[in-house]
């Protein structure tokens, strides 16, 4: 990913899209062939001849150009006739947000795989499910990572249509009215370099495209934020369900050889708040002056590489903590049977309103007997419950063991594994 923005490869774009121009002229009759013959031969830059030149005339595609043209010579004249500077970076710039999506696209497939093998493998592993950071009731950990295969499906989808959205490239001239320039050379440019010409260009491709970019990768970013962020949890010392795996020598603290830190989990939850940063910088360079102006550029030049060099690592990360997630079903069962299995509340509730006692008068019997075993040492609720004469003369031994159970709460999970094909 980090090739795709350094200043060799942006360059590269802007050349691709003046031959791809000049080719197109050609094609229309408007370039010799002996001149055509010596842009493709000759066409070369410098990075460092270009900065050159440009301390002097403090205008990058001038600079860009007027390196080119020290290979090319006097074919140069035919080099970038018609066309504004925007055109090339603009253009340009979408051939590097093109090859960046597609390196995303495939980082999150691989993302896509881990979970989906995860999800499979534990789609019984009974845990706690929780809401408010509180026991709740009982799901699978495979039914966790369901909701997470299902948002990175999504998210694999939001990059297709994204490379469809920024696959966008102008020659339209100065304001975009085609005024030196034939609407043919777009159309010819375009296709050599696999893009669509824009519907209405200004002097500049409009950055709703560009804002939509930053947006889609802040929010692929912010869903890996979720998934660490619940690995983190579920790591805390007092729970110990799952664990980023540990290397052989790896030290958590100088302090503290007992540490074993979610580091990576935490790496992924703060690089997203670099990502979501960027969203208003993004949506702010939608609002540019008349036809263009350039307050859009220099952030940009920051922004675009950091925000897709740091989510293609992101990607990589966790992808790689997916796939070295330790789980502890052991910890998951003896955190959700706590206090006795307060967590089955529900399952008695229904089970004695199913004898014919009132919802408020099982409620209270229940709840009772639950904040009992909650705010107890070593408190039990089955135990309270078994020996609570009002409870036994309704439910027998058999039933409230099957209040218990963790079959009910599996029994219609077929229908996700089945929509994601796990």
């Amino acid at each position: 990913m980090g090739n795709i923005w350094t200043d060799r490869s942006k360059y590269q774009s802007w050349l691709d899209v003046e031959i791809a121009a000049c080719e197109a002229n050609f094609t229309l009759g408007r370039i010799p062939e002996n001149a055509i013959k010596e842009i493709r031969q000759k066409a070369a830059f410098e990075p460092e001849r270009i900065l050159q030149i440009e301390e002097e005339v403090r205008h990058d595609v001038i600079a860009f150009l007027t390196n080119v043209n020290e290979h090319v010579g006097d074919a140069g004249r035919f080099i970038h006739v018609g066309m504004t500077s925007s055109d090339v970076l603009d253009t340009g710039l979408a051939l590097q947000l093109k090859a960046s999506v597609k390196l995303l696209r495939k980082e999150i497939k691989e993302l896509e795989k881990a979970i989906r093998a995860l999800a499979k493998k534990h789609k019984k592993t009974v845990m706690i499910g929780r809401s408010h950071a509180i026991h709740g009731e009982p799901i699978t950990f495979g039914f966790k990572l369901a909701g997470w295969l299902a948002e990175t499906i999504r998210n694999n989808e939001r990059l297709s249509n994204l490379e469809k959205d920024i696959s966008v490239g102008q020659i339209s001239g100065a304001m975009g009215t085609y005024a030196n320039t034939d609407p043919e050379v777009e159309k010819l440019t375009c296709e050599q370099l696999d893009l669509s010409p824009d519907l209405a260009s200004t002097q500049v491709i409009s950055r709703d495209r560009h804002a939509n970019y930053v947006q889609t990768l802040a929010l692929i970013g912010t869903s890996l934020d979720r998934f660490a962020t619940e690995i983190r949890n579920l790591q805390r010392t007092d729970v110990l369900e799952v664990e980023e795996s540990f290397a052989k020598g790896q030290k958590g603290s100088s302090a503290m050889p007992h540490k074993r830190n979610p580091i990576r989990s935490e790496r992924i939850s703060g690089l997203a708040r670099v990502l979501r940063s960027y969203v208003v910088a993004a949506l702010e360079n939608m609002v540019l002056w008349h036809e263009r102006d350039i307050s859009h550029s220099s952030i940009e030049r920051l922004m675009l590489p950091d925000i897709s060099v740091t989510l293609h690592f992101m990607l990589r990360e966790m992808t790689q903590v997916i796939n070295g997630l330790g789980i502890y079903p052991k910890n998951m069962l003896r955190n959700m049977n706590i206090y006795g299995g307060v967590v089955f509340s529900q399952r008695v509730l229904l089970s004695l309103l199913e004898t014919g006692m009132s919802r408020e008068n099982a409620y209270k019997l229940v709840q009772k007997h639950a904040h009992s075993a909650w705010n107890q040492e070593g408190g039990n609720f089955r135990e309270n419950l078994e020996q609570d004469n009002e409870i036994t003369s309704r439910l027998g031994a058999e039933q409230i063991a099957q209040c218990f159970s963790t079959s009910l709460q599996q029994e219609n999970l077929d229908i996700i594994w089945q929509r994601l094909k796990i």
